[in-house]
């Protein structure tokens, strides 16, 4: 239990981020915090390099609202004042402290409050002794340090464990974090490092994550992008919902660039998509689709959809064809149909404008393999 948040053993597979600010900076960070918890972030880490930034902790884990991981390196003092201050787990490597007293008083300590710690083995930080034996930072060099970590915190008898072998080469891991859940039943924590600008680093994470979380390896993620951090939650969320791990976000689907189509389907899908995204809506989805192919059978499979023709469109809800809309109203006559299907929703689940999202699975140690069609390519 990272707070309230379950993570391994079957539970949803949580989304985690980590904010941008000096931790010390307080009135920030909670503000960033709060930006990431409204976006759906289930975890949020913040960096405790200094002394400043643990004083800082106790108001940032009573105010944040969010389960709070602090994030540790080679301090002891810094780790014991984390669980002074009551974060609700440590990202701490114990091979980092070295002395085997002081990650014994660590363990014990968090062992006391029900503190998980999480290892993070990162292909850029390895070992040297490490690397030379290997190398590189190969996947068999990231699961060797990841198994040693584990086993620092096994003899003090700590194993309130999640585990991360993180490498920027999305086939190396792959690799690792296929080798890890074979040696290991402890909690996995799924990420491609320094993946990058959202540019290259969703297509990345996606690979990455998705393909793990498709064989049902990973419990909780962090999409790493060099952007907003709040970017990192809402594409780690859209990589749940494709992969029908979680349904908290509506899914838009839209016709490809095609010269059957009968208008311009990409001012109508991007005039589509910001409209909703300005919508309190419950998961849904929806279909914008630009010609009589393809179009009909789309729109009539999605909760709601339009399969737009010369100066008209035929509307769909719920599998039912409701008429033809002219191609002026074609947006406003959608939008009101989604917000009928989604009050008729939450009048069904008896949830209110402002519920949280409904997850409906997760994955876990390595249930059967999924066949998922994944689509073009998309710490």
């Amino acid at each position: 239990m990272v707070g309230s948040v379950q993570v391994g053993d079957g539970a949803p597979v949580s989304v985690q981020s980590m904010t941008t600010t000096k931790t010390d900076d307080v009135q920030a960070t909670l503000i960033q915090i709060h930006e990431l918890a409204t976006q759906g972030a289930d975890i949020v880490r913040v960096a405790v390099p200094h002394e400043a930034d643990a004083r800082a902790l106790p108001l940032i884990v009573r105010e944040g609202g969010v389960p709070i991981v602090a994030d540790i390196h080679f301090s002891v003092r810094l780790a014991m004042m984390a669980v002074e201050a009551g974060v609700h787990a440590l990202r701490l490597n114990p091979g980092n402290i070295r002395n085997p007293r002081h990650v014994k008083e660590v363990a014990d300590a968090a062992k006391e409050r029900r503190i998980p710690i999480r290892i993070g083995v990162n292909a850029g930080s390895l070992d040297k002794k490490l690397v030379a034996k290997y190398g590189r930072p190969t996947a068999e060099a990231l699961v060797e340090s990841a198994l040693y970590e584990i086993g620092l915190l096994e003899e003090q008898g700590f194993y309130d464990i999640k585990v991360s072998v993180k490498h920027q080469n999305v086939p190396e891991m792959i690799a690792a974090y296929r080798q890890l859940a074979d040696r290991t039943d402890a909690p996995l924590h799924l990420g491609v490092t320094e993946a990058g600008t959202p540019k290259q680093g969703v297509v990345k994470s996606t690979l990455g994550i998705g393909t793990l979380l498709a064989e049902g390896i990973g419990d909780t993620i962090r999409v790493s992008l060099t952007a907003d951090p709040v970017e990192e939650v809402k594409y780690g969320k859209q990589i749940l919902n494709a992969l029908g791990l979680r349904k908290d976000t509506g899914d838009l689907v839209a016709c490809p660039s095609c010269g059957r189509a009968e208008l311009d389907v990409v001012a109508l899908t991007e005039e589509v998509e910001a409209a909703l995204e300005k919508m309190d809506l419950p998961p849904m989805q929806v279909a914008v689709m630009g010609c009589e192919v393809n179009g009909p059978g789309e729109a009539r499979d999605a909760d709601i959809g339009i399969a737009a023709g010369p100066g008209r469109g035929l509307l769909f809800s719920k599998g039912k064809q409701i008429g033809w809309v002219p191609h002026d109203r074609l947006v406003q006559s959608l939008l009101e149909e989604a917000q009928r299907i989604g009050d008729e929703i939450r009048a069904a689940s008896g949830t209110t404008a402002d519920g949280d999202g409904v997850v409906v699975t997760g994955a876990g140690r390595r249930p059967p393999t999924m066949s998922i069609g994944m689509g073009p390519p998309g710490e």
